[in-house]
């Protein structure tokens, strides 16, 4: 198959590894065990542009636990957030900043790698901003919009000679690795059917995501994004078309400027199918894939964990762990090596599945099959 996710199966497969039921916590990003590895000599300093809820309850946490990187500095627009930061983690002051000082960044040497957590429309400013200042970026997940912001984005980052990654998280947990495994090495034999689908009920009606102009759109730019890439990554595959629905608002009051709930079906080379359904009124988060000789599913599959499996033998089993904390530690890593980031995982990724998304969202609009090769 000509496509991305084949083209590059081994490096995906060679970077994730095999899984282990080593006690997570010694374990690094890899797989391997922490103690086969020399202490690094120093930890990349990340500074986290937003402090919302994510930053907050997952990135910040997380950082307390990593190898390979350290909480060094915030970007915030809110002085109190400031404080409250400077001392819970003990950030120096010189390590603080607003919007509008952003960029003096450029100058602070104890700080390697900003991850840009902000909403999705702002992603692409900042993510270029970064790159202007000499830092390696992290962006989290939609990478953009649309595709040409995506392209500006890795533009800016490769004339800087930067690196760009986006928060694939998954791509480092050890129950996600194992389906990536049963799927793209044909363990069950070749996959005829997948279906990916989030959603969950959301709260505030007043916040970000639910207007367009911000977020992009709904629970597709939200958690959709999850179940297509999973598509992808379990398959191995880019799909070659789709078509899409939207459900008919039952808050349309509401959900005036974004969509309830979507439904989409991809279609793949090898004439595997997807069915997929994300939502802001249900929860629902299950990856499950019907083979020729047997299946798999994950479910839970896609949030914070514990994540569960089973496959048509038995159940899977892997190690616990903190699916940020793998993340950072699998992306700095590569960084303090001085090696490539891995492609699963750069703006190359985000740039794909921003374009399904777009696809989707023209398909439901139309009522028409997308072609996308």
């Amino acid at each position: 198959m000509n496509n991305s996710f084949s083209q590059n199966r081994r490096q995906f497969l060679s970077t994730i590894g095999a899984s282990t039921l080593t006690i997570p916590t010694l374990t690094d990003a890899f797989g391997r065990a922490v103690s086969a590895q020399p202490a690094p000599d120093r930890k990349l300093g990340i500074a986290l542009v937003g402090l919302g809820n994510y930053s907050k309850n997952q990135l910040a946490p997380a950082l307390q636990q990593t190898q390979y990187c350290r909480l060094a500095g915030v970007v915030t627009g809110t002085p109190a957030k400031a404080d409250e930061w400077m001392k819970k983690y003990d950030i120096p002051k010189a390590n603080v900043y607003d919007y509008k000082t952003f960029d003096r960044i450029a100058n602070n040497k104890d700080i390697d790698v900003v991850y840009v957590v902000l909403p999705n429309s702002m992603h692409p400013e900042y993510v270029i901003r970064a790159a202007q200042a000499g830092k390696q970026v992290i962006c989290e997940k939609p990478m953009a919009i649309t595709e040409k912001e995506c392209q500006s984005m890795m533009d800016a980052c490769n004339k800087a000679n930067v690196q760009l990654a986006i928060g694939y998280r998954l791509h480092y947990e050890p129950f996600t690795k194992e389906v990536i495994r049963l799927g793209q090495e044909k363990v069950f034999g070749p996959i005829k059917f997948v279906e990916a689908s989030d959603g969950f009920r959301i709260g505030d009606p007043t916040q970000w995501r639910m207007k367009k102009v911000m977020a992009g759109g709904g629970p597709l730019m939200d958690v959709g994004i999850y179940a297509v890439n999973a598509a992808r990554y379990v398959t191995g595959e880019e799909p070659i078309s789709v078509t899409a629905q939207f459900s008919p608002k039952t808050e349309p009051e509401k959900f005036k400027d974004v969509e309830e709930t979507l439904f989409w079906q991809f279609t793949f080379p090898s004439g595997a199918v997807s069915n997929s359904t994300t939502s802001y009124t249900t929860g629902i988060e299950r990856l499950y894939a019907a083979c020729e000789k047997g299946w798999f599913e994950l479910s839970p599959a896609f949030g914070y964990g514990p994540l569960k499996g089973r496959t048509s033998k038995g159940p899977i089993e892997q190690p616990i762990v903190n699916h940020q904390a793998m993340h950072l530690d699998g992306v700095c890593k590569d960084l303090l090596d001085g090696k490539k980031l891995p492609d699963h995982v750069t703006g190359a990724e985000g740039k794909r599945d921003v374009r399904l998304l777009q696809a989707i969202y023209r398909a439901a609009e139309t009522g028409n099959k997308i072609k996308l090769v």
